[in-house]
């Protein structure tokens, strides 16, 4: 096993839309049949590439069992690298955004009272809104995708610019949304979502 290509190491096509219950199926194939402990007897060498294979078929599943780690990983490996998606704020929310830091300023120095609280908590819910838009768009991308992954034509590197841009507008209300909750004294999404793992 030398792939470290996650679509090739699970036998996949570049594809958004896979099938989960496969993925586990050769998830747990793999994993037996790489697992250090069977290597205990190996020599040292051979222990430490069990272990490094491993861990690169536990990483390869995490980010594929996830549609958005997913998208990060593909565009990676198809924009050719530093596919780092940098949380940008959408253009059409700007003013508003800046609008809601100052609030969300005033709520640190001042304290949050009922108003404000309420206000904060409308903006959030619209902001949740807004995120879960990015989501439908990015699903909607990943259809058309799907549609030419196995074609090699510009609509490629096009489809990949759209998809960062989708990204990085996630990213950025998600920091809003989290800097929301905090402000409201309620667990953030990033908190709660490293709990879960």
């Amino acid at each position: 096993m030398t792939s470290s290509d996650y679509f090739s190491l699970f036998a996949l096509p570049r594809k958004l839309e896979i099938d989960l219950e496969e993925l586990e199926r050769r998830f747990y194939d793999l994993s037996r049949r790489h697992h250090p402990d069977f290597f205990m007897s190996a020599a040292p060498d051979e222990q430490a590439r069990a272990l490094e294979r491993s861990a690169l078929i536990n990483r390869a599943y995490r980010t594929l069992r996830d549609p958005i780690s997913r998208m990060e990983y593909l565009i990676d490996i198809e924009g050719g690298g530093d596919a780092a998606i940098q949380p940008k704020a959408p253009m059409d929310l700007l003013e508003e955004i800046l609008a809601l830091q100052e609030m969300l300023t005033e709520a640190k120095t001042d304290g949050v009272d009922a108003a404000a609280r309420h206000r904060l908590a409308e903006e959030r819910q619209r902001l949740d809104e807004r995120r879960a838009q990015e989501e439908q768009a990015l699903l909607a991308l990943a259809r058309e995708w799907d549609a030419i992954a196995g074609e090699c034509h510009g609509d490629k590197r096009k489809l990949l610019e759209r998809f960062k841009q989708h990204l990085a507008a996630r990213a950025y209300l998600g920091t809003v949304i989290d800097d929301l909750s905090e402000a409201l004294g309620e667990e953030t999404q990033t908190n709660a979502s490293h709990r879960r793992h």
